[in-house]
């Protein structure tokens, strides 16, 4: 029997990817690059697609198991084989001389996959009310999930699925971990045990940009771009790497890596689902313009669920603007390995200051905020840290009007 292997993407490599559904099962016939499974990582869910046409002849790793680049996630029969796919029986034509027997109400959504409609009952949501994310608008596990965290219509139908309940009335109620906090919080135990963690901190003014935004901002919306106060930081984080390049660097243990390129990921919150971090590559080469745009994109795209492996991978250097729910300092903010630091950026509100006018001390009123280093202290100590935040705050205090 003529067969080919289908395979984990080898650019999985450095995540761990879950078996998160079986699109198709055995014995079902699909087209060359049709979804055959999803897999799951701490960042994004990417379909897998067919190799060839053919029929799925064989699962080797199911639903929640471990999948590394490269492993045998199933095998495909080729299509032109002699072996017939037998069909599915709702799908045999009834005998024309019979009437056809009674068939119950069809879902308002077809082409569901088995684990979706599990979902689907499990939650009590009525499938005509997600969004499908999947190839050709079709319904995923992950789009199931998104729109029961985001509290979607029920189906008219009740759920045979009881609803969580305390434990112990009035005390607690237990919430199973999905995969994505589960992943989060192996990564953040990993960083924190591999490298030593030391943060500082330092206050920094908005004015300039503050005001340069509000000169530019619809020239940029007119381009397609929204400018906010992330492309300035994110334009600012290259400008200090020039100041201290070994913030933008790798550890390992006979030797450190210095990277040219600055790709910077930016922490993006999806709510109570948990973070991605989509990544903007070569910044050094990006205007403020092309920093807007790129960043347009990818929080767009980020949280519509619709990021590919390529989005997050590579980055050298990570932002995490906590400020905008409120926090004026978090620390330490927790280094995305194997990066050697992190930006952190505080909630940005009006303070009293005094500042010198002409010889005098005069008291004013300014936009400030707290922003932080955390370094892994095997590669940085504490001159190369404070003049990286010098440099980043130097940028933002003196950023041209022009």
């Amino acid at each position: 029997m003529n067969s080919i292997d289908i395979v984990v993407p080898a650019e999985q490599e450095g995540t761990r990817a879950i078996v998160r559904n079986w699109l198709v099962g055995i014995g079902q016939r699909v087209e060359e690059n049709d979804p055959l499974v999803e897999l799951e990582t701490d960042k994004v869910t990417q379909e897998v697609p067919a190799p060839a046409g053919g029929v799925l002849a064989e699962i080797l790793l199911d639903t929640d198991a471990e999948a590394a680049p490269g492993a045998l996630l199933g095998r495909l029969r080729l299509a032109g084989e002699e072996e017939r796919v037998e069909e599915e029986p709702q799908t045999a034509a009834a005998p024309v001389d019979e009437a056809p027997p009674k068939a119950t109400p069809a879902a308002p959504v077809t082409g569901l996959s088995p684990s979706v409609r599990r979902a689907i009952k499990e939650y009590g949501i009525d499938p005509a009310t997600i969004a499908g994310t999947g190839r050709g608008g079709r319904i995923t596990r992950a789009d199931v999930d998104r729109a029961a965290a985001q509290g979607a219509p029920s189906a008219p139908a009740p759920s045979t699925a009881p609803p969580p309940v305390p434990s112990a009335p009035g005390q607690r109620t237990v919430i199973p971990h999905d995969r994505m906090r589960l992943a989060i919080a192996r990564n953040m135990l990993d960083s924190v045990t591999a490298a030593p963690h030391v943060t500082a901190v330092f206050e920094c003014d908005f004015s300039a940009i503050i005001a340069h935004r509000d000169t530019h901002k619809a020239a940029f919306e007119r381009d397609g771009a929204k400018l906010t106060f992330t492309a300035y930081i994110v334009a600012a984080s290259a400008a200090a790497m020039r100041a201290a390049p070994t913030v933008n660097s790798r550890w390992h243990d006979d030797r450190l890596e210095v990277f040219e390129d600055i790709n910077i990921g930016i922490g993006t919150a999806l709510g109570d689902k948990g973070l991605v971090v989509p990544v903007v590559p070569r910044v050094q080469d990006l205007s403020l313009l092309g920093i807007a745009s790129r960043l347009t994109d990818l929080t767009a795209r980020a949280r519509g669920n619709a990021l590919g492996p390529a989005d997050v991978r590579g980055g050298t250097f990570t932002i995490s603007n906590h400020g905008v729910s409120g926090s004026l300092i978090a620390s330490p903010v927790i280094i995305n390995q194997p990066q050697s630091a992190i930006l952190g950026v505080g909630k940005l509100e009006k303070r009293v200051v005094v500042k010198e006018v002409d010889g005098v001390d005069a008291i004013q009123i300014r936009p400030l905020c707290y922003v932080s280093l955390t370094i892994d202290h095997r590669v940085l100590d504490g001159h190369q840290t404070n003049a990286w935040l010098g440099r980043f705050v130097e940028t933002i205090e003196n950023w041209p009007q022009g």
